[in-house]
């Protein structure tokens, strides 16, 4: 590592530290005076479990590379976001650790999002191994109850290879656009979750019950289609057109899809 970036590490550590109080320090009372802000070095490396010499030269810039463990414990003792916390192991030359799940639950503005717009498209939320999380009223009026029960009853992969109900809302040439996605974006989320027992115990199931879907597989395609028109037949109103687009939320690991009906 160069000079420059162990000094935008030593920069980084110093403005997390002086955003700190001693509140942030479990079983340290707040201190009435002090001279500069934030928690001194002291405590800092008290709370993440590392000499103060060596967080010092840290903060120096004359810390030789920090190991993942120690990074791992600046991040929990800063109490950092995943964002945050990412930035930190690129200043220090190490790729961010990888994610092991997505977030299990929507961010409540989300959820409120996707009530707003009731009257107005169908919206989804989808999670980065494909699970269903939440939809609007509009998307349960579309896609009628295409989900059900199990452990992948609300799996979009899996779903897309066992449900006749699926192949009815979106047609023959709907349902097999869905299967090569869906196939491709398993494959991607594996990628990024390869020791997810969930998502590994689903290529089993599917690779063992459907033909089609090793169809798809054996393709060997990855990706996320961000973008698509996609029709579907509405039991009352008939065929409709949207287009569809895709939007992440990459520190919760969710999807939005929101479905613009097209007009005539």
């Amino acid at each position: 590592m160069v000079g420059d970036e162990r000094l935008g590490l030593g920069e980084y550590l110093r403005h997390h530290r002086s955003e700190m109080t001693p509140r942030d320090r479990p079983g340290v009372s707040p201190l009435s005076h002090r001279r500069v802000p934030g928690l001194r070095r002291q405590e800092l490396a008290d709370v993440a479990g590392i000499s103060v010499e060596y967080y010092t030269r840290l903060e120096q810039g004359r810390a030789s590379r920090p190991s993942r463990e120690i990074l791992t414990a600046l991040a929990r003792a800063f109490r950092l976001s995943s964002a945050e916390r990412d930035h930190l192991f690129r200043l220090a030359d190490e790729r961010p650790p990888q994610p092991r799940a997505p977030a299990a639950e929507i961010r409540p503005g989300l959820q409120q999002l996707l009530d707003s717009l009731d009257d107005i498209m169908p919206v989804t939320v989808h999670d980065g191994r494909l699970d269903m999380l939440a939809f609007n009223v509009a998307a349960a009026d579309l896609l009628g109850p295409i989900f059900g029960d199990g452990p992948y009853g609300h799996n979009i992969v899996y779903q897309a290879f066992s449900s006749a109900a699926l192949r009815e809302v979106l047609g023959n040439e709907g349902a097999e656009q869905l299967a090569r996605v869906a196939a491709a974006e398993l494959r991607k989320a594996l990628s990024l979750y390869p020791e997810d027992e969930h998502l590994r115990s689903l290529l089993r199931e599917l690779s063992t019950i459907s033909p089609e879907f090793s169809r798809h597989w054996e393709r060997g395609e990855i990706g996320t289609w961000r973008s698509a028109m996609k029709r579907v037949n509405h039991p009352t109103r008939g065929l409709l057109a949207f287009d569809s687009e895709m939007l992440h939320d990459p520190e919760s690991d969710h999807w939005v899809m929101l479905f613009t009906p097209r007009r005539a």
